[in-house]
C-alpha cells in the first residue's frame, strides 16, 4: 500500500501559504509627481517669468496634499493632484531647486526635484585701464589677497612653506611686518574685519584670525568648502570664493554659512572666481588664468561688468621674471584708488577705469 499522506500534507502547506499571501495587506505604493516648467529652456534669464505644471500619479490611496517649492519656498499646498502656478518670477542667478513633496493620505511621500539654471539679463560693461602709477612688488609674494589699509598694503601668499601674511610700504615695497604659517598649508585670501587679518588656506578646510596689530595668531576656523580662494568682508560677515561661481557668506562668531550667491553672466556662471574686494557694495573678483576682473551684484549675483587688464605687466617685466596670473584687489577708501597685482609680479599698480563703450 502505497503512503498518501505526503502529496496531501505538502498540498495543505501549499494552500496555507496562498492563503496566508492572499489576506497580507498590500505596501502602499509611492505617488509620483512630474514637473514641467514653460517655457521649456536649457537656461532661464533673471527677472524672466515661468508657469510650473505639476502633475501627480497615484497608483492607490488618496492625495492628502502636495507642497510646490522653489529654492526652499513654499509656492503652493493644494490635494488637487495636477496644477499650474503661474507667472514665477525668477529673481537671482544659480541652478535653482524646483521641487514637489506629494504626501498621500496614510501618510506615505515621495519627492521630485529638478534643477534650472537662471543666467544674468544684463550684458556686463566693459572697462579696459590706464595705468596712473606703479609701485614696487615683492616678486617671490605669490599673491593670494591683498588689501589696502589705514595707509598700507596687507597680502597673504601661497606655495606650501612659503605662505604668509605680510603688512609692506606701498611705497617702497619693503615688508614692515610678516608671519609665516605652518608649511603644512597653503595660504589664500585675506580680509580685515573688526581689527582682525582673517585668513583662508586652499584644501585644509581651515582659515586663521591674526591681532592686526601685533600679527600673532590668535585662532582659527573651519569652513564646509572644500576649498579657499578668495576673501572679503562686507563689514558685517565674511565673503569667500572657492574656485566655482559661488560667492558664501560666513558668520564670524561660528563661521556658519549664512548664504550662498551664485555668479553669472548673461551668457552663463562664471567660474573661477579667485582674490576679491568689497568696494562701494560691489565684489570686485579676479576670475583665476584670465586677465579678467568682474564686478557683482552680491544680492542677484548678476556680473554688472567686466575690467579687462590685459597687457598691463607686460612692459614691466624682465625676460627672466617668472610670472603667474594676475590676481589681487585692494581699494583705498580715502583716495579713491584701486590697486592690482598678480602672483610673482614685480610691479602693483594704481589704475583708472576706462570705459569701452
Amino acid at each position: 500500500m502505497k503512503n498518501s499522506f505526503l502529496p496531501v500534507f505538502i498540498l495543505f502547506c501549499l494552500f496555507i501559504t496562498f492563503f496566508s499571501c492572499s489576506n497580507k495587506p498590500k505596501r502602499s505604493r509611492k505617488p509620483v509627481s512630474a514637473i514641467t516648467v514653460v517655457p521649456k529652456s536649457n537656461n532661464y534669464t533673471c527677472g524672466q517669468s515661468v508657469n510650473i505644471r505639476v502633475e501627480t500619479k497615484v497608483r492607490d490611496g488618496e492625495i492628502g496634499k502636495i507642497e510646490l517649492f522653489y529654492k526652499d519656498s513654499l509656492l503652493k499646498e493644494t490635494n488637487l493632484t495636477d496644477f499650474t502656478v503661474e507667472g514665477i518670477k525668477l529673481n537671482t542667478t544659480g541652478s535653482n531647486n524646483i521641487s514637489v513633496k506629494a504626501t498621500k493620505t496614510d501618510g506615505v511621500n515621495n519627492h521630485r526635484i529638478i534643477t534650472i539654471d537662471v543666467f544674468s539679463d544684463i550684458k556686463p560693461k566693459i572697462y579696459s585701464y590706464s595705468i596712473l602709477k606703479d609701485y614696487p612688488h615683492n616678486k617671490n609674494f605669490y599673491t593670494q589677497g591683498l588689501i589696502y589699509y589705514d595707509g598700507f598694503l596687507y597680502e597673504g601668499t601661497g606655495e606650501k612653506g612659503k605662505s604668509g601674511i605680510f603688512k609692506t610700504d606701498l611705497v617702497t615695497g619693503k615688508t614692515l611686518q610678516q608671519y609665516m604659517i605652518d608649511e603644512q598649508y597653503f595660504g589664500e585670501g585675506i580680509t580685515i574685519l573688526n581689527n582682525k587679518i582673517y585668513q583662508l588656506t586652499y584644501r585644509a578646510q581651515t582659515g586663521f584670525i591674526y591681532d592686526i596689530e601685533t600679527f600673532e595668531k590668535t585662532d582659527s576656523f573651519k569652513y564646509r568648502s572644500k576649498e579657499g580662494w578668495g576673501l572679503t568682508n562686507d563689514g558685517k560677515y565674511l565673503i569667500m570664493s572657492n574656485g566655482t561661481h559661488e560667492l558664501i557668506w560666513l558668520d564670524t562668531d561660528n563661521f556658519t554659512e549664512i548664504k550662498k550667491v551664485e555668479v553669472a553672466n548673461d551668457k552663463g556662471f562664471v567660474n573661477f572666481l579667485n582674490e576679491l574686494e568689497y568696494i562701494n557694495g560691489h565684489i570686485y573678483a579676479n576670475v583665476y588664468t584670465t586677465d579678467m576682473i568682474v564686478i557683482i551684484d552680491p544680492v542677484s549675483g548678476k556680473v554688472l561688468s567686466e575690467i579687462d587688464l590685459k597687457g598691463i605687466i607686460n612692459m614691466y617685466k624682465k625676460p627672466s621674471d617668472t610670472i603667474d596670473y594676475q590676481n589681487g584687489i585692494a581699494y583705498d577708501i580715502e583716495k579713491d584708488r584701486l590697486f592690482v597685482t598678480g602672483k610673482w609680479w614685480p610691479r602693483l599698480f594704481a589704475i583708472e577705469l576706462k570705459s569701452s563703450e
